[in-house]
C-alpha cells in the first residue's frame, strides 16, 4: 500500500503489549512499525459509518437540476457576463 508523499506526523501512546504486538506483525510482514499500525488505522477507518448528508431536497427550488443543469443555469443566468 502507497500512502501518498506528503503525510502528518502524529503522536500515539501505546501500552506495553500492544506495542510489542505492532512490532511482531511488522517483522512477520516485513514492514516497518509505523507502517503496519497506519494499516491496521486504515483498516479501522474504512470500517468506521460513514456521516450521510440528510439535509438534500429540504430546500425549496426546481426537483429536476441534476436532470437538465444547462437549461437551470441558463434560465437563471448563472455565469452570464
Amino acid at each position: 500500500m502507497r500512502y501518498p508523499i506528503t503525510v502528518k506526523k502524529t503522536s500515539i501512546y501505546l501500552d506495553a503489549e500492544l506495542d510489542r504486538a505492532m512490532q511482531r506483525l511488522a517483522e512477520a510482514r516485513g514492514i516497518t512499525k509505523a507502517e503496519a499500525i497506519r494499516r491496521a488505522l486504515t483498516i479501522a477507518a474504512q470500517a468506521a459509518p460513514r456521516t450521510r448528508v440528510t439535509a438534500i431536497g429540504i430546500g425549496e427550488g426546481p426537483g429536476d437540476v441534476a436532470d437538465d443543469v444547462d437549461r437551470h443555469l441558463r434560465e437563471t443566468g448563472f455565469g452570464a457576463t
